[in-house]
């Protein structure tokens, strides 16, 4: 806002990472905003919608979600005197309950909170479905994209919704959030800011100075999505948006790959127990993100050995609290996290079973360390 070259420069890189987030999401730019992750967003959003809430609401989260998309609702409900309401997990294939949804669903409900894609199980959810659901029952809509986006395209007009969130560094940008919501959202709602702020959507929105330099690196990693859908066959010259579900659309199919191999790998470990979708003909449930336990060893123990072999894994619930909960596994260290990518190969996944089962025959079953 400066009237000053470097000021122009900056207000520019902020305009076209605005377009560039735009076309990641399918949105219009003047829909997105920034911060520095989805959770803090959330919990600036969340805060406001109190202000919507009182005794007599529900507020229903569900339990396959980040805490992310958790917590920020209960502090809303709790300091509303708002209801909150559970939708559950299915433990035999780590999916959303959707019986358990519309039992949560009432006339009484304001928010439905549910992610599109599980961070510790990889499920991916009927998000266009859920918020459907949402909308018939006088509710909105907020969808946690997160761990969605690095592996599928995203349009939030197609899915319906009515805010989501998603971080900049889950598809190889640096560390930000983003929001997207309606524009009459965020034109009606009202944000905690100060005073002297624009008091136009989304500015409104972004409390105190943007992350610029990780600005200008989000439009690098937008335009790389869209350089892989341009090598994928989409012409030079297309517009951009174009390029990036392109590029998506190949990720998913490699991906893809990539998930199979697993899945059909994983059943040759002895000792070997996958959490959540394990079919193959089911695939495309869910992303190439695996929750697994070896044996009776704890999975901090597993996640050591193999980040001595080079493979690094998380352990632990990775905020997905109320899956482990779910599933029986947070009071015995959660449980062990392998997680590819696009720019990982079919040898790499064969690298890691491998790894598997050679720790699994060095560990005979009964030897102690669970």
């Amino acid at each position: 806002g400066g009237a000053f070259a470097t000021s122009e420069e900056t207000d520019w890189t902020i305009h076209d990472a605005r377009r560039a987030a735009a076309d990641l999401l399918g949105a219009d730019p003047r829909e997105v905003v920034f911060g520095p992750n989805m959770t803090t967003l959330a919990f600036a959003l969340s805060r406001s919608l109190a202000r919507t809430l009182g005794p007599g609401d529900d507020v229903v989260v569900t339990r396959l979600d980040h805490d992310g998309n958790v917590a920020p609702w209960l502090a809303a409900a709790e300091d509303a005197g708002a209801t909150v309401r559970w939708a559950d997990l299915r433990e035999r294939d780590g999916t959303l309950d959707l019986r358990s949804l519309d039992a949560a669903l009432s006339d009484r409900t304001r928010i439905v909170a549910f992610t599109l894609a599980s961070n510790a199980l990889g499920t991916i959810t009927p998000a266009a479905d859920i918020a459907r659901r949402a909308r018939e029952a006088g509710a909105i809509a907020i969808g946690d994209a997160v761990h969605f986006a690095p592996h599928r395209a995203v349009d939030v007009r197609q899915l319906q919704l009515d805010v989501l969130f998603c971080s900049a560094y889950k598809f190889y940008a640096p560390h930000l959030g983003l929001m997207w919501a309606r524009p009459e959202h965020l034109e009606a709602w009202h944000p905690y800011r100060v005073r002297p702020a624009p008091d136009d959507p989304p500015d409104r929105w972004e409390t105190g100075t943007l992350n610029h330099e990780g600005l200008a690196g989000f439009r690098a990693a937008v335009e790389y999505l869209a350089e892989v859908g341009r090598e994928c066959g989409r012409p030079e010259g297309e517009d951009r948006r174009a390029a990036v579900i392109a590029g998506m659309e190949a990720i998913r199919l490699h991906e893809g790959g990539l998930t199979r191999r697993f899945l059909s790998g994983a059943g040759d470990v002895p000792g070997l127990r996958l959490f959540g979708i394990a079919d193959l003909g089911r695939a495309d449930e869910r992303t190439p993100t695996f929750a697994l336990r070896l044996g009776d060893r704890a999975p901090r123990q597993v996640a050591e050995e193999l980040g001595r072999r080079g493979v690094f894994a998380w352990d632990g619930n990775y905020y997905a609290l109320t899956v482990m909960e779910g599933l029986g596994l947070e009071s015995s260290g959660g449980a062990v996290r392998i997680g590819f990518c696009h720019y990982n190969t079919e040898d790499e996944v064969d690298r890691v079973l491998e790894e598997l089962r050679d720790l699994a025959e060095a560990w005979p079953a009964g030897r102690g360390g669970g």
